[in-house]
């Protein structure tokens, strides 16, 4: 079998090796929060420092429990029993794959990793694309002529998997949708994996945001950390939530976690039990993040509307997915190493993400911009107007620069 690098990865550690080399290049291709860690966090980790035991394979009970009271705030009763605790949420996903088994219905485009983790466990993904204007969620129109179609072929079809809201998009699929998935989903006898690892990054609270558990409790599992709304990404830390009664894939789940990473890091678990105990603290944190992420995630937006590309609004999380097929220069390959060796621009194509490689769209990541250091990070985390501090306004000029040279090469 031949593993490749990740994509953000891959793309992360070539723009920092062009950095070195004395480049200016701006850095929007990395999913990372960008933000410091919270002062009440890492006294938490400190605190449990010496805590160097393996633990339950599920994780701390104090950590099942707080997640399962998170997950309760939303509306969700959750038996902390069926929670199970990963090193990153990433790491579930693949142990989830593993215990299900078969092949996987996938949103197009959708985060790179999940093809590439169903390809690992020799599941073959089903790309579908998403509703117009949506995002994360496989059109249920399409979905029901794709699986019938694989298992004709033979194949055995058993889950379908929807980010709430989405990488690569920052679109968030309508109830109307998720609605419909679900049906779908019971009448194929599929199990929905929910990735809502940005679910408290919605730029708008008030927009509805529905959970397939929300329709179909029995037959949804949800994934979710830290890395996102309180920008842990390298604490490594999540869990998921399994269905009441599904005794049997907890077993499964746990079985495989046992094999390829025991338990998660102590220290770690208790750091995170309290953030999903949600503190005021950390709760007022996660809203300024939401506010700076919605920020920046608009500035960027307007950059790309003003030489014409397509981009729909981001609604979630710190990304948006703008097509550049207007200015004919070649498909999502060919524009991103235009915009990287020539303007200084790094973006993960959208064939990255599973998308038609003929089109010229990618994902921009904005939470690089927010500053190098954690002084100038934190002044962006609390400004009023963070689009006036020196170092994001430069880089928005950057972009602007890089983004009209671009659209001047058509002419």
């Amino acid at each position: 079998m031949s593993v490749t690098l990740s994509a953000t990865l891959a793309a992360n550690e070539d723009i920092e090796r062009r950095r070195r080399a004395g480049e200016r290049v701006l850095h929007l291709a990395f999913g990372e929060a960008g933000l410091p860690v919270h002062p009440a966090l890492r006294d938490k980790l400190a605190a449990a420092s010496e805590r160097n035991g393996y633990g339950p394979v599920a994780g701390a009970p104090e950590l099942r429990a707080a997640a399962a009271g998170y997950w309760e705030r939303r509306g969700l009763i959750t038996d902390p029993g069926l929670v199970v605790c990963g090193p990153g949420s990433k790491s579930l996903l693949y142990g989830l794959l593993l215990a299900i088994g078969g092949d996987i219905v996938l949103p197009m485009p959708s985060w790179v990793s999940y093809a590439a983790q169903a390809d690992l466990v020799g599941s073959r993904p089903i790309l579908v694309p998403a509703p117009p204007g949506e995002g994360g969620v496989p059109d249920p129109d399409l979905v029901a002529a794709e699986v019938h179609l694989a298992r004709a072929q033979g194949r055995t079809v058993r889950s379908v998997l929807v980010t709430l809201p989405d990488n690569p998009t920052g679109r968030l699929a309508t109830p109307e949708s998720i609605r419909r998935l679900v049906d779908l989903a019971r009448e194929l006898d599929l199990m929905i994996i929910s990735d809502e690892i940005y679910r408290d990054l919605m730029h708008d609270p008030v927009l509805p945001y529905t959970s397939p558990a929300d329709l179909a409790p029995e037959r949804t599992i949800i994934t979710t950390g830290l890395s996102k709304s309180l920008a842990l990404g390298g604490w490594r830390i999540g869990v998921a939530r399994l269905p009441a009664g599904a005794h049997a894939l907890h077993r499964q789940l746990l079985a495989v976690a046992s094999e390829i990473w025991s338990a998660p890091a102590a220290p770690v678990q208790e750091a995170a039990a309290y953030a999903f105990d949600e503190p005021a603290e950390l709760t007022r944190r996660i809203a300024l993040s939401r506010r700076l992420h919605s920020t920046v995630a608009r500035a960027v937006y307007e950059r790309f509307t003003e030489i014409g590309a397509a981009v729909p609004v981001p609604q979630g999380g710190f990304y948006l997915y703008p097509d550049l097929s207007h200015l004919r220069l070649g498909g999502s390959a060919e524009i991103t190493k235009i915009l990287l060796e020539e303007h200084g621009i790094g973006v993960l194509p959208g064939h990255a993400f599973g998308d038609d490689p003929a089109a010229a769209r990618m994902r921009v990541a904005v939470s690089l911009l927010y500053g190098e250091t954690t002084e100038q990070r934190m002044a962006a985390l609390t400004s009023q107007d963070p689009l006036q501090l020196p170092w994001i306004a430069n880089s928005l000029n950057h972009l602007s620069t890089g983004l009209k040279e671009l659209a001047l090469v058509r002419h």
